[in-house]
This record gives structure tokens, C-alpha cells and sequence, in this order.
């Protein structure tokens, strides 16, 4: 009975999937006679950070798109007639039509609203990044904008070489880029960028998952492109400079002709400090990046929209050395490259009822290779995927009903090769061989099923839904993830409360599966488990709180607890940025986060995020590739240790400042308390540890196995030098890093290796639109 219901579902819902937190708004603004009007206005969300100005063409239209959900305050006005203003709420994909008319001047028909009634809704994302934070982000770092970012938010942890983790995760987390996701691992080592110069909001979710969301759930980013202008040709420059010989550049172009929207982009650049180094003097750092491509939007009418987006990146790198390394003449060199085409066909089939169907098709491929003078190991690599993503959705709003139902399909074809020659015996078993070669292909499917349900019960919403998930790789596994939001909103005093169950169905990682899954990997030590990366499972749980403070603060607060088993991590190949896949028997996750949020305070705007995390895994660990000397105890321990993510405190602020219309000056702070580090069974003291610069051995505590406390403190500055009409010229300036401190983000041990944040560091970024 049941898996022929599921058959059914599944061909019933074939053309129904995902979507994504946002809306559209369609305003259309008339005179008293009822003839189009020319005029101007605003959108404002306290709780989304979105203001969004707006004048409505000469029919008296304009259309607000990639809204995230939320409470919406629309003012509209024009010279000789009385203005308007309305609260409106934004909750589903289904566009939100408005029809305003405006009288002349002398008749009154505003609504008054009061400023802070956006500042809380139970609809808005918690944890979201406006448009001005990521038009003013950090830029001294190439390809970690985004990254960067998300890691403002309370949970978020970036470790060595660009790699999140929400809320203890490794290889956890989902990216869904315009409502497709995106599951491989997209720090700068493993693929080139997704950067944010197009986005026009990111959502960022750790709990409360709708059933639409699945295979990676440490945490969910959603990312929307902005829409295109409505002009008839617009461009943007964007060039940057800074330490370490770093110079990037992107130009785009588009523009509007009837009904289509077309655009083009190009960039490239240059560093010497592009992934973590372990070593201080950062040798052998350099990188070049490039990428093009193109997007194209149609409009057939108000209800039907085509739209297509061609892509390419490549990021070509070499591998930071140690000193040992240096003096040998060691040279690593890496290359990741992606290709991207993207198609979306949106239909309003009613006022109620609206339809999507999405595809994608990548390409990744990533190389690694050594000179002949690379010590203790001489190593190669060359691994990729194509993959192909369908789906489609169906959403519809019925009274106190908002219903979602889905299914979509994803195929992978993957392929590896791996092989190594040990130049030091020393620094490796003495049972292991001095060569090995690795080489595999594999085809995976995943596929999915999906129905939700938000009931609105006036001040308490119930948010439930069902996934079924199917995995077709190394494993073949099943599972029922059930997922329950309950919250209650007193707008009366500002309070909203929360609590939400996630059950999760984690697929590994892509990234070398199945050499970390091949029993020829695993028997390279004396014992193994002899089993391949199994997918994670596991319960979340959170409680919650927001609240509005002094009708110009937002407090939100939030504990959790998460017990996954075969919880996934990785372990580095020697400091190399490359890293194989592991789980470990089990993990238990809990913490406290708050976020103050200052939206706007007359000249100031500013947050402050605090994060309190304790992890523990236990072995025994299934995957990877564990060359280093004494790792057998972890393949038959029963030990309880804590997580590499397990940093106890982690807190983040920023306060703006509004010096004129044209300028602007913020300072930001970072703290982290320090992350864990593995001892050797058997090591004492500082005398054992192979450590080639005494000023990392000064940054850790060796008794207590951690990293020592890690901060940094930076200033930002804006101006916009010319601005008329369409034109306008703007630069920043920023000094990262002001005290110099050295900073450590990983010590030693086989999950990690040994990786460096960076100094004192400055960077411009120039940028013009017209």
C-alpha cells in the first residue's frame, strides 16, 4: 500500500516543487478619473531590511520583485494630490496586487501608519542580510564576500579556508540560488565563487525548515538575484585593490527592450592570499580568477515570465607551503571550474494560484597536482561531476491556508582520481604504502516529495509538512522527515514566540566520496570499518523569541539542541585544502544565540550577534583518508570528543554611522573563544609537536587541547563621489584586522591541519553604475 501511494504522489506531483521566502508586489496607482498616474514611493521592512524607493512608469505601474516575506509599509505620493499609506503583508509567491488611487490635494485619504510597525512579523526571516550591508560588505578577502557575509549571522562559523559551518556542521550546508539548490561544498578550495555583487537579498535559516528543504540542512542560504532595471541599457563597474597584490574587477551590462531583459558580465582578478596559509610568511599563495556569462528574461504577459542564465568560473590557485616545504621547493598547484546554465518558467495561473518549473545542468571540475620536490608526499588529483536538477512548484493561498506540494529530481554523474608517492617516511605509518592510486565513477539519483501547510489562527501560526526523500549513491536509503513550526505573535507588545522541530535526512558529501567510501582507502591503515559514507539522520530542536525594544530595537534570541547520528566531517590532506569525507557514530549539538538589531536610529544602524555552542562526537569514524601516523584508534574507538567546530563563544557587531547623504563610516568586531584541537594518543608537551614557527605555538593552549581567543577589529568608510540621475560613482575604503593580530584558525590534528587568518590588511573598491 504505501510505496504504491508514494508512486502515486509522485506522478501527481511531478510538476510541483520548491519555493523560495519571496514575493512580488504589483502597485498600479490612478487619479480620481481613473487614468494612470505618475508618482513616486517607497517600501519599507524593519524586519526584512529592505527600502525600496520607487517611481511607477508613465501607466502608473511598478513591480517590486524578490521581496522577502514579511510586514510591508507602502507610502505613494505625488506633488497636488493627498498621499498614501498601507500596511501590507507579504507571505507567499503569489504576487500581492495593490490598486491606489489618489485624490487630489485637499481630500484626505492617507492611512497614518506608525514607524515601527514592520519592525517585528512572524513571517519575516529571523536572520536576514539587506541590500545596503551587501553592497557595503568586507572586500579584502577575494571570494569570500558571500561567505563572509552569512558568517554575520549568529550560528555561522568560517573556518579554515572559507568553509561555513552552521551550528556545529561541516558539510552541511544548502545554498538555494533563485529556488534551486545548490549541495557541494562552495568554499574557495572546493569551487569557484558564488559571489554577491547580484544578489538582492540572503535568508539564512538554522531551524524551522519547510518540508520543501532537505538533503543539506546544517543550514539553508537562500540567495535571490536582483531583477533587472527597467532602463533601457544600464551597467555597473566594480574594481578592487589591496594587500597581498590583490586586484579584481567585474563589468556587466543590460538592458530592457519591450517586454525582455537581457544582461552580460565579466571578471577576473589577482592575488597572493588566497586560501589560509599555515605558515605566517603565507609562501606560495597566489591565485587568478575569471568567470563570464549572461542572462536573459521575458515577459509574455503580466502572468507568464521566461527566464534563462548561462555561466562559467575557474579559479586557478597554488597551496600555501609550510616552511619545511619551502626550503624543499615544493610546488601544489589547484584548479576548480564550473559551468552553469539555469532555466525558470513562472505562470500566475489565478489571483490565489501560482506555478514555477525550474531546471539546472553544472559542470565542476577540480584538479591538484605536485612538483617533484613536494615533501612528505607527492600527491594528484583530478575529480568532477555533471549534474542535472529538475523541478517544479505549485503555490496556493485559500483563506488562513498556504499550501505547498513537490517533488524534484536530482542526477549526478561523478568521477575521481587519486594517487600519492611518499617522499618522508617519517611522517607517516610504517605499515603504509609508499604508492597508491585511486580511480572510480559513479552515477547517483536523488529525488523528493513534498506537501506543507500554513494555517494562520489569528495571532498563533502553525507551520507542518511531510518530505520523503530517496538516495541512490554508494547507499541506497529512505526516509520520512517531518517537519512542525509553531509560533505566537502579541503585536500589542511587541513579542513573538517560536518553537519548531526539524526531523533531517543528510546525503554525504560529494566531494572524493568514493574514495573516502573505497575499501581500498580504508584498509591503507591497520583496521577499518570497511563501509562506505552513510547519509546523516537526526532530530532538530529550537525555542525562540523576538522582541521589539523601545520602538527601535529587535532582540531575537533562540536555544537548540541537535542529535544527529553518522554525523558528517572531513579530514585535510596535510594542510593541502583538499579533504575527504568522514561520519563519526554520532553527535549532540546544543547552544544559546541572540541577535540585537538596530534597523535605523536617526544617523546609526548597526547589529550584534552572540553564539554559544557545545559539540561531541563519538567514534569510531567511517571514511576518509587517515595517513597519518597513530589514527587507528579512531576506526575502533568508542571515545566521546569535542566536535571541530566546537568554538564556545562567538560574537559579531557593526555600527553605522550616516555622516551625510554621500558618506558613510562603520566599525565592526569580531570574537571567537577558539576551536578544539586533536593531541596525538600519547603526547605531553609542546616537545613532541612538530611546530615550525614558535609564534603559532605561542596562540594555543596545550593543556586544554584549544586554540587561543581569536578578535579582530575593522573600520569601513563610503562616499559617493558623483551621483545624477542613473549615474553614479561611489568608493569605500576599509582597514581589516586594525590591532595585527595573529590569529590561528586551526592547529595540527588530522580533521583540520594547521590554518591562519589574516593580518592587518586593507582594501579599495571603486564603483560605478549608470
Amino acid at each position: 500500500m504505501l510505496p504504491g501511494l508514494l508512486v502515486f504522489l509522485a506522478l501527481w506531483a511531478m510538476p510541483l516543487a520548491a519555493q523560495q521566502g519571496v514575493g512580488e508586489v504589483r502597485i498600479a496607482v490612478y487619479d480620481g478619473s481613473g487614468l494612470p498616474l505618475s508618482a513616486s514611493g517607497e517600501l519599507i521592512s524593519e524586519s526584512s531590511q529592505v527600502r525600496l524607493p520607487f517611481r511607477t512608469s508613465p501607466e502608473g505601474v511598478f513591480v517590486a520583485r524578490s521581496l522577502p516575506f514579511g510586514s510591508y509599509r507602502l507610502s505613494v505620493e505625488r506633488q497636488g494630490f493627498s498621499s498614501h499609506a498601507e500596511l501590507l503583508e507579504l507571505s507567499t509567491e503569489v504576487p500581492v496586487e495593490r490598486r491606489i488611487t489618489l485624490q487630489v490635494a485637499g481630500v484626505e485619504t492617507a492611512v497614518t501608519v506608525s514607524e515601527p510597525s514592520t519592525l517585528l512579523s512572524p513571517l519575516a526571516p529571523r536572520n536576514h542580510v539587506g541590500k545596503e550591508l551587501i553592497t557595503e560588505r568586507r572586500s579584502s578577502q577575494p571570494a569570500r564576500g558571500l561567505l563572509e557575509l552569512v558568517q554575520t549571522q549568529p550560528g555561522w562559523l568560517l573556518e579554515a579556508n572559507g568553509v561555513l559551518h552552521p551550528r556545529g556542521s561541516e558539510y552541511d550546508t544548502q545554498y538555494v540560488l533563485d529556488g534551486v539548490p545548490i549541495l557541494d561544498n562552495r568554499s574557495p578550495a572546493f569551487a569557484p565563487a558564488l559571489e554577491p555583487e547580484s544578489m538582492a537579498s540572503i535568508t539564512v535559516l538554522t531551524a524551522g525548515y519547510p518540508a520543501e528543504y532537505g538533503r543539506k540542512l546544517g543550514g539553508v542560504v537562500e540567495l535571490v538575484t536582483a531583477p533587472p532595471p527597467e532602463e533601457p541599457l544600464y551597467g555597473q563597474a566594480i574594481w578592487q585593490t589591496g594587500r597581498f597584490s590583490t586586484n579584481i574587477g567585474s563589468v556587466s551590462l543590460g538592458g530592457r527592450a519591450g517586454r525582455s531583459y537581457w544582461n552580460v558580465f565579466g571578471a577576473s582578478g589577482i592575488t597572493d592570499r588566497y586560501l589560509d596559509p599555515p605558515s605566517p610568511d603565507n609562501f606560495t599563495n597566489h591565485a587568478t580568477l575569471a568567470g563570464a556569462g549572461g542572462r536573459l528574461e521575458h515577459e509574455f504577459n503580466d502572468r507568464n515570465r521566461l527566464r534563462l542564465q548561462v555561466s562559467s568560473r575557474r579559479s586557478s590557485f597554488l597551496v600555501p607551503n609550510t616552511l619545511d616545504q619551502q626550503e624543499a621547493g615544493q610546488r601544489q598547484d589547484r584548479q576548480n571550474e564550473e559551468t552553469r546554465g539555469y532555466v525558470s518558467w513562472t505562470s500566475v495561473l489565478s489571483p490565489n494560484v501560482l506555478f514555477a518549473a525550474r531546471g539546472m545542468v553544472r559542470d565542476l571540475n577540480a584538479r591538484f597536482w605536485s612538483n617533484a620536490l613536494s615533501t612528505p608526499i607527492l600527491a594528484d588529483q583530478d575529480r568532477g561531476f555533471r549534474e542535472g536538477y529538475a523541478s517544479a512548484s505549485i503555490a496556493a493561498q485559500f483563506g488562513r491556508h498556504e499550501f505547498k506540494l513537490g517533488t524534484d529530481i536530482l542526477a549526478s554523474a561523478v568521477r575521481e582520481r587519486f594517487g600519492y608517492r611518499i617522499v618522508d617516511f617519517d611522517e607517516f605509518d610504517d605499515d603504509l604504502p609508499a604508492t597508491y592510486r585511486f580511480e572510480g565513477a559513479r552515477r547517483s539519483r536523488e529525488h523528493s516529495v513534498f506537501i506543507q501547510d500554513r494555517i494562520r489562527l489569528g495571532r498563533l501560526t502553525i507551520s507542518a509538512g511531510l518530505r520523503w526523500d530517496a538516495y541512490r549513491f554508494l547507499v541506497n536509503e529512505n526516509a520520512f522527515s517531518p517537519r512542525l513550526g509553531v509560533s505566537w505573535y502579541w503585536p500589542e507588545g511587541g513579542l513573538l514566540l517560536r518553537a519548531s522541530y526539524d526531523r533531517i535526512f543528510q546525503t554525504p558529501a560529494i566531494e572524493n566520496l568514493l574514495l573516502a567510501s573505497s575499501e581500498s582507502a580504508q584498509r591503507l591503515s591497520d583496521e577499518t570499518t570497511g563501509l562506505p559514507v552513510p547519509p546523516s539522520r537526526g532530530h532538530f530542536f529550537e525555542v525562540g523569541f523576538s522582541k521589539g525594544l523601545w520602538s527601535k530595537f529587535r532582540l531575537d534570541g533562540s536555544y537548540y539542541r541537535r542529535d544527529i547520528r553518522n554525523f558528517a566531517d572531513d579530514d585535510v590532506f596535510l594542510n593541502s585544502g583538499v579533504s575527504f569525507p568522514v561520519s563519526f557514530a554520532e553527535a549532540f549539538i546544543h547552544g544559546f544565540e541572540a541577535r540585537l538589531d538596530l534597523p535605523r536610529w536617526g544617523r546609526f544602524s548597526g547589529f550584534l550577534t552572540y553564539s554559544n555552542l557545545t559539540g561531541l562526537a563519538r567514534l569510531p569514524v567511517t571514511g576518509g583518508l587517515l595517513l597519518e601516523e597513530g589514527v587507528e584508534y579512531l576506526l575502533s574507538s568508542h571515545d566521546s570528543f569535542p566536535i571541530t567546530q566546537d568554538q564556545r563563544n562567538t560574537a559579531y557587531g557593526r555600527l553605522r554611522y550616516q555622516i551625510s547623504r554621500r558618506a558613510w563610516t562603520a566599525v565592526a568586531a569580531w570574537y571567537g573563544s577558539g576551536l578544539p584541537f586533536e593531541r596525538e594518543p600519547g603526547e605531553e608537551d609542546e616537545e613532541e609537536l612538530e611546530v615550525e614557527d614558535r609564534r603559532i605555538l605561542n596562540r594555543v593552549n596545550l593543556e586544554r587541547g584549544r586554540v587561543l581567543p581569536s578578535y579582530s577589529l575593522d573600520w569601513h568608510a563610503g562616499v559617493t563621489l558623483i551621483e545624477r540621475e542613473r549615474r553614479r560613482l561611489s568608493l569605500q575604503a576599509e582597514v581589516l584586522n586594525l590591532t595585527n593580530q595573529l590569529n590561528v584558525i586551526n592547529f595540527s590534528g588530522v580533521f583540520s591541519g594547521t590554518a591562519l587568518a589574516p593580518p592587518r590588511s586593507f582594501a579599495l573598491r571603486l564603483q560605478a553604475s549608470f
